[in-house]
């Protein structure tokens, strides 16, 4: 429980049948979905990308196409989650410097990344990637990072 992702809700819904290939087709259909211009639930569209290693899932992020003015002060465009066994071996960074032309491929110019205040790791990987403090808004810190171009991340 806790796990808020689209992974998250997917395992919690699925769990009963992990390897079921049509749960994982629907689920998967779901996430393409959210892409288009007219997504529903009031959500705006997003693209997620799912970061591997050979067949090894890593993590996700996601990228928001617009923002409204929650995801203004709280959320921005591009949101990460590494899995927990393959943290601190600089995938977030390398997941958020390869989100960045696929963002400007987006129109995002400028893209709002957020953090919890106390979160010292992805307040790390966004400063890392040229991310620069805006603000602090509720315990949330606001960076703005450039979409353009990017040098290639070695790991």
């Amino acid at each position: 429980m806790g796990d808020e992702s689209a992974e998250g809700k997917f395992l919690r819904d699925h769990a009963d049948r992990p390897h079921d290939a049509e749960a994982f087709a629907a689920y998967v259909q779901a996430v393409r979905d959210q892409a288009r211009s007219d997504a529903s639930g009031g959500d705006v569209p997003r693209t997620n990308l799912w970061f591997v290693e050979g067949a090894a899932y890593l993590g996700r992020l996601m990228i928001r196409h617009a923002l409204t003015h929650e995801l203004l002060k709280c959320g921005g465009h591009i949101g990460y989650n590494v899995r927990p066994s393959a943290r601190r071996r600089g995938h977030a960074t390398a997941m958020l410097m390869e989100a960045l032309p696929v963002a400007r491929g987006l129109g995002i110019a400028s893209a709002l990344l957020t953090c919890d205040a106390d979160n010292h790791a992805s307040r790390k990987v966004i400063e890392t990637c040229g991310g620069v403090l805006e603000d602090e808004r509720d315990g949330t810190l606001r960076f703005w990072l450039s979409t353009g171009a990017v040098a290639p991340v070695t790991r």
